[in-house]
């Protein structure tokens, strides 16, 4: 039952998710606030090793969930084939998509509706992957055990290495594996 649930939760993530990897973390909150698959900071953590190995983000995110499919209850790991299902999950509806508007892309190219609607999807991919990034700044930067005292609302130590990786990116310009691998070094140790 978990490999039906693990295909049809990511087909409907890959199904509604435009926009790439990025878009489909909104879904992927969902599942964590639905299933036992990963929790929000296990989502973290997916996040910035998908971001970090090669590969599309959300398949790679698809990949470890369906593996660890049901870990945090305590039941028995999903494994490969559960791996396997949410990444056909995932990926299946793009590549049925794609074949049908091949076919028929031709011959509306130059249509002004075609037109008008890939431009109506820029704000809606524009959207998801604001909403992701918003949740990302929340579950890495603001600290859930808030008590009250402001000192405690933001994480001090996360904010300083996003400070300080941010101002480096932006005055050096080395490639970026290297400030992946500095703040994994950092975070690692650390944090």
């Amino acid at each position: 039952m978990i490999y039906l649930t693990l295909f049809y939760e990511f087909f409907k993530a890959g199904l509604f998710a435009v926009g790439g990897g990025l878009a489909t973390l909104p879904f992927l909150y969902e599942m964590a606030e639905k299933y036992p698959w990963f929790d929000k900071a296990t989502l973290i953590d997916m996040i910035a090793v998908s971001e970090s190995t090669p590969g599309p983000i959300g398949v790679n995110m698809a990949t470890y969930a369906g593996f660890s499919g049901g870990a945090l209850d305590g039941s028995i790991l999903s494994g490969i084939f559960g791996g396997i299902i949410a990444t056909i999950g995932l990926v299946f509806p793009s590549v049925v998509i794609i074949l049908i508007v091949a076919g028929f892309l031709n011959k509306f190219k130059e249509n002004r509706l075609v037109d008008s609607a890939f431009y109506g999807l820029r704000p809606a991919v524009c959207g998801l992957i604001s909403a992701a990034t918003f949740e990302i700044i929340k579950v890495t930067l603001i600290n859930p055990e808030f008590t009250g005292n402001l000192i405690n609302f933001i994480r001090i130590k996360e904010l300083i290495l996003f400070a300080v990786i941010f101002t480096a990116l932006k005055k050096f310009k080395l490639h970026p594996i290297v400030y992946i691998l500095v703040a994994g070094v950092i975070g690692g140790f650390i944090l």
